[in-house]
């Protein structure tokens, strides 16, 4: 090997753990990019979907009348047995 490559392996070898922890940074600064563009593209297509499907939906509200004269009898008859039998 010539001297310049010598030199060029001992920098290197030198600065071995600042390169490592600098790559590590890096690839741990992409994942977690990736990840931020992963959710915020899963947050947006389910706002979406939700927004279509509350959109689709119309608010009806329904009344319903209920006739409770016969059971209002049934409770009055069975109070008065009440009454009666005391």
């Amino acid at each position: 090997m010539s001297q310049k490559k010598v030199d060029e392996y001992k920098k290197k070898k030198a600065n071995r753990e600042k390169i490592m922890k600098k790559e590590k940074l890096v690839f741990r600064l992409e994942k977690l990019a990736a990840a931020l563009v992963g959710l915020a593209i899963v947050c947006w297509i389910g706002y979406s979907v939700y927004d279509r499907v509350a959109e689709n939906q119309e608010n009806v509200v329904e009344e319903t009348v209920m006739d409770t004269s016969a059971l209002d009898e049934y409770l009055s008859s069975l109070s008065a047995e009440t009454a009666e039998a005391e």
